[in-house]
């Protein structure tokens, strides 16, 4: 789903990374995954152009809850250093619930990265939502998806 968001920024995820992003989500489903988005900032705009996976250290309550795999976000910072991207920002998914931040995303996020998030059910995604933290609060950003080929 495309929507237009006013908002400070904008957020292009590629199709090819939008595609792996469904993958992820939907094969670990019904507990939350989450991973890295790597790519370029430029004036009011992200571009993501590769994204990882990373393992959810939360393990009693990973339907509703993660916690990113330090482990994760090094290589990632890695794959990004050799590739001449930035880490942009972390996805994670929310199963059965809204694309929306919750109280606990709020509580780990911080300023000046996107938050994409993924709302997930038996049937498949259902939304995507991106999100930056400004001045404490989350604002909406205008998610752009680039459809991927059929």
């Amino acid at each position: 789903m495309i929507r237009d968001v006013p908002s400070g920024t904008r957020l292009r995820i590629r199709g090819p990374e939008r595609t792996r992003l469904v993958e992820f989500v939907t094969a670990g489903y019904p507990r939350e995954t989450c991973g890295v988005l790597l790519g370029r900032r430029s004036e009011g705009s992200v571009e993501v152009e590769r994204l990882t996976e990373a393992k959810n250290l939360v393990t009693e309550r990973a339907h509703d809850r993660f916690v990113l795999d330090p482990a994760g976000l090094l290589a990632a910072e890695e794959l990004a250093r050799s590739a001449a991207l930035d880490v942009v920002g972390i996805w994670h998914s929310h199963p059965d619930h809204p694309a929306r931040p919750s109280v606990t995303d709020r509580e780990a996020a911080w300023e000046g990265w996107s938050y994409v998030i993924a709302e997930v059910t038996c049937e498949g995604v259902s939304e995507i939502t991106s999100w930056r933290l400004i001045d404490g609060a989350f604002q909406e950003e205008d998610l752009q998806e680039e459809e991927p080929p059929s």
